[in-house]
């Protein structure tokens, strides 16, 4: 981080105002000897934990995306066309990507607790366009929701994704980041049982009822409410006793040679396959669904992709956390390897599937399990892969850097580059465009994303190994913990 960048920071936290601040007044600062390398442990209060942000950032996840999720886990977004809502959403993610880019400067200007809460705003909106072109057949404010949903929703996917993985302590990543995700398929559970009690007795293709987005936008609406219980960065206390650098006053000249100094350097090149596969391939399941299966059928899909989602993350954040092999780099590697073999063979079989669906195109109900069972399961296996993934990226990032400065910075990124693929993703499926070359496609992309996501892999472990290095030279470790500095971001 440059010394512009920093200068802010620095006048905030280590002022003589500041060293003499009571336990009370001031939650972090430098010990007996001055040294500032070190933090003792302070009185602590819940409202200001990690746990606690990670429960509010989760819960806005829940009211704005997640419900989101919700709406189009049904299969692009309940309707019965799957070129509007493709189209829509091609629109809301090419938004969605500027202003994700843009992210960091509006938190630099007004905090991560305001950018949370106003990157919630358009996801109402949105609701509100699928209900209106549901009920009364108007087109317009589909458009109108999706432009106003992608231009808030960005800063929201910039911002949500620093605070999930910049505030943890580095022994709770993965954890929190599942925490995180699975606030979000919370939406996709509840929104989907919704759907589903509905719904259940409709067993054809077509749309679901349009009282089904009432409940979506008065859940959404609270998105907002909700944010502005969250603590910016300088106010947290980490267990650990760790402070959390978030700089605030950056010009934005400084912030933009940052940005491209990060966006050139090696984590970034290697980790940007990965999240275009995983932007791109968002498309697929819901279009898949809309055109194979029925409304309750489609109802099912939604609240069940929720529930094996939500354990497939806290599978991801478990088996990286958890300390079921002694070195953290074993269990690096390990997950990677799992996640590696189950997409693979997930996408492997869905050409197949697909290949044979485009001959026979079956009309898929859980009335007939044989024909049914097939087409649910792969779609299930995607979600599983998907889950998995979006855990595991997640928390790559977040062992980047221990600073939400600079995670901003990494989720914007990174994020950005995610958004336009899923724009392109819905693009290309509103032309509309064959099935089996869409999956096609998702197989080609993950096979070109595999070997740079197992590289970008080896730099978290080779982070590992340098802190695992510095601690063993710190005297009394065992009571006092170092604050972590961000790896190394030369451009390769």
């Amino acid at each position: 981080m440059s010394e512009t960048a920093r200068a802010p920071y620095e006048d905030k936290m280590s002022s003589p105002a500041d060293e003499k601040a009571s336990p009370k007044e001031h939650a972090f600062s430098t010990d007996d000897t001055g040294d500032p390398s070190t933090v003792p442990r302070a009185r602590s209060s819940f409202y200001r934990s990690t746990l606690f942000q990670i429960l509010v950032v989760g819960t806005c996840a829940f009211c704005a995306p997640g419900i989101w999720s919700a709406m189009n886990g049904l299969g692009v977004g309940g309707s019965q066309s799957p070129d509007l809502v493709n189209a829509a959403n091609a629109l809301l993610y090419a938004f969605m990507t500027v202003t994700c880019f843009a992210g960091p400067w509006l938190t630099n200007l007004i905090g991560f607790r305001w950018t949370l809460a106003i990157g919630s705003l358009g996801y109402p909106l949105y609701a509100a366009g699928l209900y209106v072109n549901n009920r009364f057949g108007d087109t317009w404010f589909v458009y109108f929701g999706s432009v106003a949903c992608g231009i808030t929703a960005g800063f929201f996917w910039s911002v949500e994704g620093a605070i999930a993985t910049g505030y943890p302590e580095q022994h709770k990543r993965g954890r929190y980041v599942a925490t995180w995700f699975t606030f979000r398929n919370f939406g996709n559970i509840i929104g989907g049982a919704i759907s589903l009690g509905i719904n259940h007795s409709v067993n054809k293709r077509g749309k679901v009822g349009y009282q089904t987005y009432l409940g979506f936008i008065a859940i959404q609406c609270l998105g907002f409410f909700f944010g502005l219980f969250l603590s910016n960065p300088e106010k947290v206390q980490r267990s650990d006793g760790t402070r959390i650098e978030a700089p605030r006053g950056t010009e934005w000249k400084a912030e933009a040679r940052a940005m491209w100094k990060l966006g050139r350097s090696k984590p970034i090149l290697l980790l940007s396959p990965l999240f275009w596969y995983f932007g791109w391939i968002q498309a697929y399941p819901g279009t898949y669904l809309a055109t194979y299966f029925t409304v309750r059928s489609r109802a099912l899909g939604s609240f069940m992709s929720a529930v094996v989602g939500t354990l497939a993350t806290w599978l991801a954040g478990v088996l990286v956390d958890v300390p079921w092999a002694k070195r953290r780099q074993t269990r690096a590697i390990a997950t990677f390897a799992l996640i590696a073999a189950m997409n693979s063979a997930t996408w492997i079989w869905a050409v197949y599937i697909q290949n044979e669906y485009r001959h026979t195109k079956p009309v898929l109900d859980w009335a007939d399990q044989k024909s049914f069972g097939r087409g649910f399961g792969i779609y299930m296996f995607e979600r599983i892969s998907l889950g998995m993934v979006e855990n595991y990226i997640y928390w790559c990032i977040g062992n980047l850097s221990d600073s939400p400065g600079d995670q901003i910075r990494y989720s914007s990124l990174l994020r950005g580059i995610e958004t336009a693929a899923v724009a392109v993703g819905f693009g290309v499926q509103a032309v509309p465009t064959a099935l089996i070359a869409t999956a096609s496609i998702n197989l080609g992309l993950w096979f070109t994303a595999l070997p740079f996501s197992y590289y970008a892999t080896v730099q978290v472990v080779q982070r590992f190994n340098k802190l695992d290095e510095s601690r063993q030279n710190v005297p009394g470790s065992g009571e006092q913990t170092p604050v972590e500095g961000p790896l190394k971001t030369e451009s390769s």
